[in-house]
């Protein structure tokens, strides 16, 4: 059936932490040999996939059950992330050959190392009893049922992939703006290059970007969007006020609540607590006057750490000229990632791959470049594979796959939830950069106050977010007063005489 991109007039978009494909959805469709409804073929789990332990045992995938000590937690804790964890999670070694083939062989012997990191900081992170073979445990449908009940009944991409083998800030980065210039760590100030926000603004084409319950970590990664009028900004509140008035911009780009109290899923964090989140963005969705000409898009920045069986592709575009961290070319896709593609013009039970290419974050971006008619912002963007070729139902569907599907609840809670999450610590990290004045009237480099507790974060966030934001506005203002005044203009159109006062000679 013909491609209906063109009748989608707006894209959503949830980007998740740190899960891979096998560890979410690689039993979906076990109960069908790994095949839809549709007859398209799944590469899921056959259920005898293995790694080797530090003693050369093999441990096998197996499913995580309802009556665990702490079902939604798992792993039990933080697996490696990162350039060289991640190297030696698919090749057993932290530097392989250039010309290597990626095994998927290291993730067990690597998760003890983590383990093991954790346990020399006193449990910071770590559940009491944690052991290796848990990076082996992966969800079935049961144990989450909002997210399996939309890969059944919209589609799911099985071949998605982070765009590097690496950690969040990165990964996050090439869905914004196709490259990373060079990071391959979450350390990064700001990204001097352009992202999809500015282009869109070039083209007078709205977008959005909404954090869950404070201001959006993306707002501050990039000169264009530091720099955007406050209309673009706002909390998951003010998406689904959007949606219900039908306001939606082209583009909503959703943050999770990264805390580990929240739903970002970030191991080892309540995973019930992002099923309970994708419900509330697809009903958001699905309520909305827009919603058959909108595209939801779920996904994940990395893998992080989670073991998934098939190894990533070589042979992708490198970005641009610059030379990555430890020397990386940036032509090794990351770990395969869960992705769902939601709309009533998908036909449920759809696998979706590319036709041409891989599927990677930039995928996303060369899809709204195709919509909108934007330039691509690098050469990996222009080479992706877009999503377009899902939409195939010119008469949108009025059933719901979620009808009647409850969501899970999760029992004990997280035990250390009132700890800052590293994303929550980059996030303030961020916001101190920003160039403010302090009680001094200078603009010398600011100290936070005291931050230990997620709470104090989230407050700070959101004093210094907006204190900065009434700065650049009355910096907006000051220019916008300064601007010398249009000339006036005709009935005509054209520019109305101006009387010259007389030359003296």
């Amino acid at each position: 059936m013909a491609n209906q991109l063109a009748s989608i007039k707006h894209i959503v978009h949830l980007m998740l932490e740190n899960r891979s494909f096998d560890q979410m959805l690689g039993f979906l469709y076990e109960a069908t040999g790994n095949r839809s409804p549709l007859g398209h073929p799944f590469d899921g789990l056959q259920g005898n996939e293995s790694n080797p332990d530090d003693a050369g045992r093999n441990i096998t995938v197996y499913k995580i059950g309802g009556s665990s000590p702490h079902p939604y937690l798992m792993p039990g804790a933080d697996p490696g992330e990162g350039f060289y964890n991640t190297n030696y999670q698919l090749f057993s070694t932290d530097d392989p050959a250039p010309d290597a083939t990626p095994t998927n062989k290291g993730f067990v012997i690597n998760f003890k190392a983590a383990i093991a990191s954790d346990q020399a900081q006193h449990f910071k992170d770590s559940l009491p009893g944690t052991d290796p073979s848990e990076i082996m445990g992966m969800y079935g449908p049961d144990m989450l049922p909002i997210m399996s009940g939309l890969a059944k009944g919209f589609a799911v991409c099985d071949q998605w992939f982070s765009s590097a083998p690496t950690q969040t800030i990165p990964n996050r980065a090439f869905a914004a703006a196709g490259t990373s210039q060079g990071h391959l760590d979450n350390h990064v100030k700001v990204f001097t290059c352009p992202s999809i926000y500015g282009r869109m603004s070039d083209k007078n084409v709205d977008w959005g970007i909404f954090g869950y319950n404070r201001d959006p970590l993306t707002r501050l990664d990039y000169t264009d969007t530091q720099h955007a009028d406050e209309h673009h900004f706002g909390h998951f509140r003010d998406f689904q006020a959007r949606a219900t008035a039908g306001t939606l911009p082209a583009y909503s780009f959703l943050e999770p609540d990264f805390g580990a109290s929240g739903n970002s899923q970030h191991p080892n964090y309540d995973v019930s607590l992002g099923d309970q989140l994708m419900h509330d963005v697809y009903y958001t969705v699905r309520n909305s006057p827009n919603c058959n000409d909108t595209l939801l898009i779920i996904n994940y920045d990395e893998h992080g750490g989670n073991y998934d069986h098939v190894p990533p592709p070589s042979g992708a575009a490198p970005p641009d000229n610059l030379v990555g961290e430890f020397g990386f070319d940036f032509k090794r896709f990351g770990v395969r990632v869960p992705a769902l593609l939601i709309s009533p013009r998908i036909a449920a039970g759809t696998v979706f791959r590319a036709k041409r290419g891989v599927i990677d974050h930039t995928s996303v971006l060369k899809t709204l470049e195709l919509r909108w008619g934007l330039d691509p912002l690098t050469a990996r963007d222009k080479a992706a594979a877009d999503l377009g070729d899902v939409l195939t139902l010119a008469q949108p569907r009025q059933d719901d796959p979620l009808a009647g599907v409850e969501i899970p609840s999760s029992n004990p809670p997280h035990p250390n939830q009132s700890a800052p999450s590293v994303i929550e610590k980059l996030h303030a990290d961020k916001v101190s950069q920003l160039p403010l004045r302090n009680d001094k009237g200078t603009y010398d480099r600011h100290v936070p106050p005291d931050l230990s507790s997620s709470a104090a974060i989230g407050d700070y966030i959101q004093a210094r977010t907006a204190a900065w934001t009434q700065h650049v506005a009355r910096r907006r203002q000051r220019r916008a007063a300064r601007k010398p005044p249009t000339p006036a203009h005709n009935s005509s159109g054209r520019r109305a005489a101006t009387r010259r006062a007389p030359r003296h000679r």
